[in-house]
């Protein structure tokens, strides 16, 4: 089914994603662009209806990022994301079940620790006759067969791909966090230039993978991350990519760093993060609290992309002071057949020091644009 899948979307949905976007970003001063809600200001959070589908945004993402093990130690990090790209906000016959007004993206991915081995997949289709979509009121998120849902408080998730599967149960154990100001998260200085982004940092996680070197579904348990973010208008001209830090320390403190990369080499002043202390409450972190340098590098084979791979984030202001490295230095994903954005995705570790005590620490960092534009999607 996924070959069969996949031939089609060279045929036909690539083609339309390359031309859809194209005409997004030539209409960029149209009305029907300008007809896309933007994130400005507060808004009132509602849950469990904001886990779901925000359509007037005109992108929106489910981020899921875990770091597992199986009952013989051996380690495993895994990536599953959905997203919601908006194309056009009045589609010209929305009664017809093929008209496009949403596109859904998802990039699935796998990382074994011991074997330093990594998978990918990707799909992308219309919301068509039920073939991908997201629901309003509560999250349910899919592409086919691959899905993200909740039922009660738990999150469950699932994909399969060329010999890799997975099938987890994430459950929380710290409450929603909120980033930036009340969940509005600046990422330039004009207004609009933002997005509404929340997380769970901390979720229970346990189930089942299956790799194409094992063959077989290994039972797993650890931890994930879920990031949920939607806007209309969120990277400047001028902005390249971003680098971002999702971790988990040992003292159970959990922090997430996101740094936006201009043209000409400086950090987006609106670059900010947020530390969650065991307890649950958060605390914004502006760009002046936090020091991150790398420290090494690693050049991809196949797209001759160099990218960071080991750094030292310091938050003196939280008595932070981490060195972290890649688990697997190859976990870049190229996604010629969703998006066309190659990425680095991938799980790694550190250790430091958190408030005077010794700490590790694990969790996923992602760096986008070292291979060149975005494509326009963000």
């Amino acid at each position: 089914m996924d070959h069969l899948y996949n031939k089609l979307l060279q045929n036909s949905l690539r083609v339309m994603i390359l031309v859809a976007l194209l005409s997004t970003q030539a209409l960029s001063a149209s009305n029907e662009v300008r007809e896309w809600k933007q994130a400005i200001g507060p808004r009132p959070w509602i849950f469990p209806k904001d886990h779901g589908s925000h359509p007037e945004y005109r992108t929106e993402w489910w981020y899921f990022t875990g770091n597992l093990v199986n009952h013989y130690g051996a380690r495993y990090g895994y990536q599953l994301t959905f997203f919601r790209q908006g194309i056009r906000f009045n589609p010209s016959n929305p009664e017809n079940s093929w008209a496009v007004r949403d596109l859904y993206i998802a990039h699935f991915a796998i990382t074994d620790i011991s074997l330093a081995s990594f998978w990918s997949g990707e799909r992308i289709s219309r919301a068509g006759p039920g073939l991908a979509g997201a629901r309003s009121d509560g999250m349910d998120v899919w592409i086919l067969d691959w899905f993200a849902t909740m039922q009660g408080t738990s999150i469950l998730l699932e994909a399969r791909n060329s010999g890799m599967e997975l099938r987890l149960k994430l459950t929380p154990r710290k409450p929603i966090v909120l980033h930036g100001q009340n969940g509005l998260s600046k990422k330039g200085p004009k207004e609009g230039q933002a997005s509404y982004y929340f997380s769970f940092t901390n979720l229970e996680t346990r189930g089942f993978l299956k790799t194409p070197s094992s063959g077989s579904h290994v039972g797993l348990k650890g931890i994930s991350w879920h990031d949920h973010e939607f806007g209309s208008n969120q990277l400047t001209s001028d902005q390249v990519g971003w680098d971002w830090f999702s971790l988990h320390l040992s003292d159970g403190r959990d922090l997430m760093i996101y740094l936006l990369r201009r043209k000409d080499g400086s950090v987006e002043l609106a670059s900010s993060g947020t530390l969650v202390e065991p307890s649950g409450n958060s605390r914004h972190l502006k760009l002046y609290e936090i020091f991150v340098s790398v420290l090494d590098r690693w050049k991809s084979p196949r797209s001759g992309v160099m990218y960071p791979r080991r750094w030292r984030i310091r938050v003196p202001s939280s008595g932070i002071d981490l060195v972290i490295s890649s688990l697997v230095s190859d976990q870049e994903l190229t996604t010629m057949g969703s998006t066309g954005i190659i990425y680095w995705e991938g799980a790694v570790e550190g250790h430091g020091n958190s408030m005077g005590s010794d700490v590790t620490c694990e969790g996923y960092t992602e760096l986008t644009g070292y291979s060149g534009s975005l494509g326009g999607i963000f």
